[in-house]
């Protein structure tokens, strides 16, 4: 998964940035040990299990589901179809059953728990899975016909769940869309009936969330992009998420509630949470919204303010910027018999008790949450691989997610110094979004959209002119100096 890093490292045509950018991706995985290669006898129980899989007997192939998902992605996780249900709806949703291919116990079994989650970096995908997995045997790719966890969700006129359940099944999707892509159909009006029905459930879902009191954050995606493909440059820029994006998530975020009840009604699960933020902080945010001379109406929560934001808006940068330190110590809690105590049962972003299944191929934990659901749900015994593996998910997500967040880090800095490597002395708009200490500040460039400290001292939410002192690819490290202030 690293082959054009190596190539642009070593290919004599390449661009000097891309030169440089290619070694710089290839040390922030090696200096944080990511696996990036499969030992043979994982592969060769991929190879195995492709070749005699354990299918399930229930046929839905008839069933027409569509799946959404960024643009060349080949791990699909998640189909679905949505329809009308009397007065309300019914949405079914599959998703990727990996252990129809995957020996528990063995040595795939052991690689996955090495390595937790897929680790995206700009030039190459580090996966959970082999490709043949993954990308290929149990990805819910159009009109091929691949084993499922069909989650078979009922819902009233307003959105609230009625009924769910969740079992194995062929299913066979129909169609793949682009987030852009469905965001265009639905608002020309061209959309079939799953897609115009995915944004009235998602905004009738998102509307229950504020409800609860769950918020998400509207951060624009610092998005990195290939340039010249030969040369290996790459481009930053700030995409704002598009409506389409909140509705799909909104179907993943009830799959999730969904499967959260299913495990503590039935004693046995892994949760994903993260605790509500104390008094003070939010608080704090408050009086820096109005520091920032924003319009936050008091008795309206923090959720419901966050979504009257515009994604759109360089303006609201620092706002969404205060609010990262409300969402955090996610983490995950496993249980077995014994109830984890309330406080630890909420996802507070969500606003309520949740579990990650839906992105098996991606994330280890997804394929033990599936499981027990199914079990569940169907009356049957938990299978003893996924309940012995419960108490160590939560170390083992950690730890891997510690690692996939610090490689996206590493490289986003390489780049972010690459765009600015040869515009030494330029100078540029910014945003001051964040306080570091007396001399100074987190400041958003504009154009080009990174995010670093600078030397010097302005007010939040203000706007300056920095200069770029230096800027270190391998480093990944990037000087700005204050030499402006409007006002």
């Amino acid at each position: 998964m690293v082959e054009r890093a190596t190539s642009l490292a070593c290919d004599p045509t390449a661009s000097e940035t891309g030169r440089l950018l290619a070694r710089a991706f290839q040390q922030v995985r090696d200096d944080l040990e990511v696996r990036q290669t499969f030992p043979d006898a994982a592969l060769a129980e991929v190879e195995q299990g492709v070749a005699a899989p354990d299918l399930p007997g229930r046929d839905e192939t008839g069933v027409e589901l569509i799946t959404v998902d960024p643009p060349g992605s080949m791990d699909l996780d998640q189909a679905m179809h949505l329809e009308r249900d009397g007065s309300g709806f019914r949405v079914r949703y599959a998703i990727a059953d990996v252990p129809a291919f995957l020996a528990e116990g063995g040595a795939l079994d052991a690689e996955t728990r090495l390595r937790g989650q897929t680790i995206y970096c700009p030039d190459a995908r580090v996966p959970l899975h082999p490709p043949a997995l993954s990308e290929e045997a149990a990805s819910l790719l159009p009109d091929a016909v691949r084993p499922a966890y069909v989650w078979d969700i009922r819902l009233t006129a307003d959105g609230t769940r009625h009924s769910a359940e969740v079992y194995r099944a062929m299913v066979r999707s129909r169609r793949r869309y682009t987030y852009e892509q469905v965001q265009e159909l639905v608002d020309g009006g061209e959309a079939e009936q799953t897609l115009v029905l995915l944004k009235e459930v998602g905004e009738l879902r998102a509307a229950r969330e504020i409800a609860r009191g769950g918020a998400s954050l509207p951060m624009p995606e610092q998005e990195v992009g290939t340039g010249d493909e030969e040369g290996g440059d790459y481009t930053l820029r700030l995409r704002p998420l598009l409506a389409a994006e909140d509705w799909n998530a909104q179907i993943s975020l009830l799959t999730g509630m969904v499967a959260a009840r299913m495990m503590l009604e039935g004693g046995v699960g892994i949760l994903r949470t993260m605790p509500e933020p104390g008094e003070g902080a939010v608080a704090r945010f408050r009086r820096e919204v109005e520091a920032l001379g924003a319009h936050w109406p008091d008795g309206m929560p923090y959720g419901e303010f966050l979504r009257t934001l515009d994604r759109a808006d360089t303006r609201h940068l620092a706002i969404v910027n205060a609010a990262t330190f409300l969402f955090r110590g996610a983490g995950y809690t496993a249980f077995d018999g014994e109830l984890p105590p309330e406080k630890d049962r909420v996802q507070a972003a969500v606003a309520a008790p949740y579990a990650h299944v839906t992105a098996p191929l991606r994330r280890l934990v997804d394929r033990f949450g599936l499981a027990v659901c199914e079990a569940l749900c169907s009356g049957s015994e938990v299978p003893a691989w996924a309940r012995e593996a419960l108490p160590g998910l939560p170390g083992v997500m950690e730890e891997t997610g510690r690692r996939a967040r610090a490689v996206d880090r590493g490289c986003l800095a390489a780049v972010e110094a690459a765009v600015l490597h040869d515009r030494v002395g330029e100078d540029f708009e910014a945003v001051v979004v964040d306080g570091v200490d007396g001399d100074r500040v987190q400041v958003q460039l504009l154009d080009p959209p990174v995010s670093d400290v600078a030397t010097g001292s302005a007010r939040l939410g203000g706007a300056v002119t920095v200069r770029v002192e230096r800027a270190d690819i391998l480093a990944g490290e990037v000087d700005l100096r204050i030499v402006g202030q409007d006002g």
